[in-house]
């Protein structure tokens, strides 16, 4: 397994041409029946209730306020999918995993429409598994990687925060990452590292996107 990827120049504004379109909301799931016609290319982010997913979202569409970003953590109860003009690319926002606070009936309620879409939804090319460089892989996380490994869909490592730590530091967190990844069957074998508040590995993020689009 590796932690670092070499994109070429013509990937990395593949990604960026991707991105510079003018992305929008779609619609909220909470209900099987209620998930968008199969058709095109998508991605998923998943993660921890307080992890970022809301910013990376925003700063790799480079829109504010497209995904809700709250104080709250596990404000986002339901699937949104967002998506833009020419793609057919479309991106998924998981329920944050990990709020201690939520009932569990709703906690319940979130993972069985999590693991029915993961296992029913063909066009789902990968799910990026969102940690923050701060913290590593902890248990909540092994646990959402073990519904993924269970569902048979691939998912990427992507550490978030990673401008709070030092550049040694974060390569500790990244090679104990993929000490775990190795074992997991559905685990993509790189991790990347990206930081929503000064962009670094966003250019990354978005090429290994496209080139999930560019493969259909």
């Amino acid at each position: 397994m590796s932690s670092e990827k070499e994109y070429s120049a013509e990937q990395l504004e593949a990604g960026r041409l991707l991105f510079a379109r003018h992305w929008d909301f779609i619609t909220s799931v909470k209900e099987m029946h209620q998930l968008p016609d199969l058709g095109g290319v998508e991605i998923a982010f998943a993660g921890r209730s307080n992890v970022g997913k809301s910013s990376l979202i925003n700063k790799l569409t480079e829109r504010k306020a497209l995904a809700r970003t709250s104080n709250t953590p596990g404000r986002t109860q339901m699937l949104n999918f967002f998506g833009a003009e020419h793609t057919q690319l479309r991106i998924v926002d998981m329920p944050g995993y990990g709020y201690a606070e939520a009932p569990k009936g709703m906690v319940d309620a979130w993972t069985t429409l999590i693991f029915k879409y993961l296992r029913g939804r063909s066009t789902l090319r990968r799910v990026f598994s969102l940690i923050d460089a701060r913290h590593g892989i902890k248990k909540n996380d092994l646990d959402a990687m073990g519904i993924l490994d269970k569902a048979a869909v691939p998912y990427q490592v992507v550490l978030t925060k990673a401008d709070k730590l030092k550049p040694g530091q974060l390569e500790r967190v990244k090679e104990d990452a993929l000490k775990i990844l190795a074992k997991r069957p559905a685990a993509h074998p790189e991790v990347l590292a990206t930081s929503s508040e000064k962009g670094t590995g966003m250019d990354e993020l978005r090429a290994e996107i496209a080139l999930l689009v560019s493969y259909g």
